[in-house]
């Protein structure tokens, strides 16, 4: 899957997540950038995130590494070839 699909996909997805169709997604996005992102939305961020992508699957210390939607980006990529 290329760069641009996935944030596409990833767009649609945080749009649902946090039920705003306004929000715009960047590479240096964190979540201190969105307001509504906490600790519960980030396991539905990510739960959302493994069932779009297929062979998608991220482990506690993983998403703890993880600083920003680019670093994201980077991991689903690696993943989906």
């Amino acid at each position: 899957m290329n760069e641009e699909a996935i944030w596409l996909k990833l767009t649609e997805i945080f749009r649902d997540v946090f039920d705003d169709d306004d929000i715009e997604i960047k590479p240096e996005t964190t979540a201190e950038d969105i307001y509504e992102w906490d600790s519960l939305s980030n396991i539905q961020l990510l739960v959302a995130i493994e069932k779009a992508f297929d062979g998608v699957k991220f482990n506690t210390g993983e998403v703890a590494n993880l600083k920003n939607v680019g670093e994201m980006v980077a991991a689903i990529r690696q993943r989906t070839g």
